[in-house]
């Protein structure tokens, strides 16, 4: 029960709500806090715009007030708001947003109750009163009953007793205005415990209160369970209990009411045969709810394990990443040994060419300078006959050492520059676009329909990826079957999303479907558009025959399938829609529902709608579904919610919905057991369009296909010259 403590604590004081009362917008609150958060509108505002329940609060108002503010809910003897504060004359302001802002009050600790004003003794609330839900901050003004005029909920108060008896582990003194003792006694006149300074401070045992009888606190919390709950009165009649039950206005109301009141027209039933009702109704919701509750626990333990696997594949992912960057950076180092490797073989090569060519010289030119220093000490000689004998060999010989010279031999043989430039370029790009392979196929794209049409034998469509895909696309594949309901057959492959393929059959029906593709496959079929070709350029359509179910992927979660998604029903009391597996933009179609099941006089649509239609409200109520919403007794068309053509006539279990889209007329007409329900529903009509219909738990239909033309109705021309999307 601790998960249901917040729905049991009043939104103004934050404590459990003491004698709650309801609001007209539903709402509870506290009777001292709605006492608390009064204020006087401007006189301008006149009472009757809007008359609630109450104004001007009465002496009996005042005397509730006093008594409940004596303690909290808490128990700790003064609540937050708790306490009497009499109601502001402040006017109420209007902040930008529109909603009523009122002037904050102080909240106050009462005296104890021996010691509050006696009836009368207090001023009445000023006329116009207004009060304001501090939930959805509704504004409306009190009428002459004040506060009485709200009913009390019994049955809150009740539930609150029961919750506050099972979570009191001791009984706390309510007087104490910090850390409550524990209590001592009860006093059963003022039904108030005290721990034993508060009872010799508030309680003396001399003077007028010492009839009243103390009782230990367990025994008073037995009395306390024993007494009989109040009997529920009339908030108009306080004098009459309330019996019967306003069908109309959804409220009990006492015989006085019928008799006399504005109930008297109205249609009622007994109480107990309505809470029983109504007693059956909450448990079946109930139970749609409890679904969903044991689904949320199921998902959060789902999404508990998720953050257990996110961690663990987490670790493993970023080893992974390390050990395949450790890898990359190996793999560099043992390239960067092997260049080191060649730039070393390239140095050895140069120091061993430099080297042989400084010991080549080095011997040529001792061979000179001793040759040169020999011919020197033979010119020294004076005797002419020996000189002459060797004079032309040395000529020669100097002069064959000189040409050794001259031959490239003062050249060097090798560079100090090593002509080796390491291309890294790429690698520092590859190392730059290093990134995560998107390893998914791509989602199934989503068909344009706005932009598909089809004129005499072209088609074209058009197709994008859905919003939320941060898949890589690669390209697309469009399928096309062979107009007769053969196999499909691939007529473009490519990354563009819009395509015309000519050439087909005239007065055929294409199926058309689009995949996505990139490195890591093919990705699921998109939903499968039905085409319809022109018959001749001049040569009006005729009606075509098509087979198709409802669509699972496309319907509201709470929808449920059976019979080969011909037959559908809800686990939801709101209105779920579902639509057909193929769109029309061409043609006389017509389709039939036949009504299995009709409990409580539901409201199911049945009609027309584009892809992104709403799926969550009735069908109709946006401007992408055109439909017929019928009852029992009667019927309405409905498109962007706006309701017309009221009709007689509505519809029972067995019950047969015909729906007939033409679109040489481009009209909606609707059929309830084979006659026409009212009028042409729509015209005007151009585009792609699904059947489609929306229901509740308590509807069934199953769908009939592939039927002909109703026998009252001649479709019309169409125009040769018109493309519809």
């Amino acid at each position: 029960m601790d998960e249901m403590e917040e729905e049991l604590k009043c939104p103004v004081c934050g404590s459990f709500y003491r004698e709650p009362i309801i609001l007209p917008c539903s709402h509870n609150i506290c009777l001292a806090c709605a006492r608390n958060i009064l204020v006087q509108t401007p006189d301008a505002e006149s009472p009757q715009s809007s008359r609630a329940s109450g104004s001007g609060v009465s002496d009996y108002d005042y005397l509730d007030l006093d008594k409940m503010s004596l303690y909290s809910e808490a128990d700790s003897g003064y609540g937050s708001y708790g306490g009497f504060v009499s109601a502001p004359t402040t006017p109420c302001q209007k902040s930008p947003n529109g909603v009523r802002v009122f002037p904050p009050t102080v909240p106050q600790h009462p005296p104890p109750q021996h010691l509050l004003p006696q009836p009368g003794s207090l001023p009445p609330i000023p006329r116009n009163s207004c009060i304001t839900c501090p939930q959805c901050h509704r504004s409306l003004i009190l009428d002459d009953r004040g506060l009485r005029g709200f009913p009390k909920n019994r049955v809150l108060e009740g539930v609150v007793d029961r919750y506050q008896q099972s979570k009191a582990a001791a009984l706390k003194c309510q007087l104490c205005e910090k850390s409550p003792k524990e209590a001592t006694v009860m006093c059963e006149q003022c039904d108030v415990f005290y721990c034993d300074p508060c009872r010799l401070r508030c309680h003396p045992p001399r003077g007028p209160l010492a009839k009243h009888r103390l009782v230990p606190p367990a025994q008073g919390r037995i009395s306390r369970r024993a007494s009989p709950r109040k009997i529920s009165t009339c908030t108009e009649h306080e004098l009459e209990n309330l019996s019967m039950y306003c069908v109309q206005c959804k409220t009990p109301v006492c015989y006085q009411c019928l008799e006399e009141g504005k109930h008297g027209t109205h249609e009622v039933k007994a109480l107990g045969a309505m809470w029983k009702l109504h007693k059956g109704q909450l448990s079946q919701a109930l139970n749609g709810l409890s679904d969903r509750a044991t689904e949320a626990k199921e998902f959060l333990v789902q999404l508990r394990n998720m953050v257990q696997h996110i961690q663990e594949n987490g670790v493993e992912f970023e080893a992974c990443l390390v050990a395949q960057c450790d890898a990359l950076i190996d793999a560099l180092n043992r390239r960067k040994a092997q260049l080191l490797s060649r730039v070393n073989k390239e140095h050895e090569h140069k120091l061993k060419v430099v080297r042989d060519q400084i010991s080549h010289c080095t011997v040529k030119l001792r061979q000179t300078t001793g040759l040169m220093e020999y011919c020197l000490e033979v010119i020294k000689e004076n005797d002419p006959s020996g000189f002459l004998q060797i004079s032309d060999a040395l000529i020669r010989r100097v002069h064959m050492t000189e040409g050794q010279w001259g031959k490239g031999t003062l050249t060097p043989r090798m560079t100090s520059d090593f002509d080796l430039t390491l291309d890294s370029g790429p690698l520092l790009q590859t190392i730059h676009q290093l990134d995560f392979v998107q390893m998914k196929v791509p989602a199934a794209p989503m068909l344009q329909l706005e932009e598909c049409c089809t004129q005499n034998n072209s088609a074209t469509l058009s197709w994008k990826q859905p919003p939320l895909s941060t898949i890589a696309v690669d390209g697309y594949i469009l399928e096309l079957d062979d107009g007769n309901g053969g196999p499909f057959r691939e007529v473009y492959v490519g990354t563009e999303t819009i395509c015309t393929v000519d050439g087909l059959h005239f007065n055929s029906t294409y199926k058309s479907r689009v995949k996505a593709f990139n490195a890591s496959g093919v990705g699921q079929y998109s939903k499968t558009l039905i085409m319809q070709t022109s018959e001749s350029m001049l040569i009006h359509l005729l009606c075509t025959v098509a087979w198709f179910t409802f669509d699972p992927a496309s319907a509201h979660p709470d929808i449920i399938f059976s019979n080969d998604n011909l037959t559908v029903t809800c686990n939801s009391y709101d209105d779920r829609v579902v639509m057909a597996n193929s769109a029309f933009s061409r043609g006389v179609h017509y389709w039939e529902m036949t009504v299995d099941r009709y409990d409580n006089h539901p409201d199911p649509a049945f009609g027309i709608a584009r892809s992104d239609v709403l799926k969550d409200v009735m069908l109709g109520k946006d401007d992408k579904a055109w439909s017929m919403y019928v009852d029992n007794n009667r019927s309405w068309f409905m498109h962007n919610n706006s309701h017309t053509n009221r009709t007689d006539g509505g519809i029972t279990k067995g019950a047969t919905i015909g729906v007939l889209l033409d679109f040489t007329r481009r009209i909606l007409i609707f059929l309830i057991n084979d006659e026409q329900q009212g009028p042409v529903a729509f015209e005007g009509l151009e585009g792609v369009y699904y059947p489609a219909i929306s229901l509740n738990r308590n509807v069934q239909v199953t769908l009939h296909t592939g039927l002909p033309i109703p026998d009252f109705y001649t479709p019309g021309e169409a125009d040769p010259t018109s493309s519809v999307c």
